[in-house]
């Protein structure tokens, strides 16, 4: 079918999904380009293709066509592929016992930076709160380059969460005084490690529940490290 009109009920819909409120509300979120659309079919969270008319790009599943008007109300780029998945939420569950918590990790660029790296070294679950960048949102999803859907990622109380897990599995928090050199941590099978807001670290709160702290040596002119910098080096650290 070929949709030409954004007055259509089912294009206006779709255009919502822009806003989180209403990803949320629907459990659903669009993705864009033909890498970010075939990670999200391999991984089953895609559920229909829409393609510019008279663009082929075949895959197994659901396929409709639209408009270039259609299709510049869809994209968030400036420069569209006309290659746009429609996805839905999953359901996820803790799991395995390399864990991530993110403490209010705001910048999307950063957000998706966290997952491609926590993919890269093995991470089994990233915990996040309701602080954190919405993981649906197209800055979070292209930013991973599709490992977004390729991580299990569950949101919850951090401060329930460690409480529950505390005494199981050793906990870490990033601090730049009174933390161990990363290097001098004896590393474990078992481990979740928590990351801190841009601005202020991680909540006192839940550095109480830590087990030990820990902090990356550099050069003392460079007060600190981006977020997403200094978590690549982390896990490469606890998983190598």
């Amino acid at each position: 079918m070929l949709y030409s009109s954004v007055n259509n009920v089912k294009i206006k819909n779709l255009i919502k999904l822009k806003d989180k409120k209403y990803r949320d509300k629907e459990k659903m979120f669009l993705v864009e380009g033909a890498h970010l659309v075939k990670e999200a079919y391999d991984s089953g969270y895609l559920k229909e293709l829409l393609l510019l008319e008279n663009l082929d790009f075949k895959l197994d599943i659901k396929t409709n066509y639209i408009t270039d008007g259609v299709l510049k109300c869809l994209t968030s780029v400036k420069s569209p592929s006309g290659i746009i998945g429609v996805c839905e939420y999953k359901d996820m569950n803790l799991s395995g016992n390399k864990l991530l918590v993110l403490d209010s990790i705001q910048d999307p660029g950063n957000m998706g930076t966290i997952i491609r790296s926590s993919v890269a070294f093995n991470i089994d679950t990233i915990i996040i709160n309701d602080k954190c960048a919405d993981i649906y949102s197209d800055k979070v999803i292209r930013s991973s380059q599709g490992m977004i859907f390729k991580v299990n990622i569950i949101k919850c109380d951090l401060y329930d969460f460690l409480n529950k897990i505390k005494g199981d599995i050793p906990i870490y928090g990033t601090r730049v005084t009174l933390g161990k050199d990363l290097k001098s941590i004896e590393k474990n099978l078992k481990f979740a490690i928590i990351m801190g807001n841009e601005g202020n670290g991680v909540n006192q709160k839940l550095l109480d529940l830590c087990d030990e702290y820990l902090y990356i040596p550099m050069n003392k002119t460079c007060e600190s490290l981006n977020v997403g910098v200094a978590t690549g080096i982390i896990l490469y650290e606890f998983t190598k």
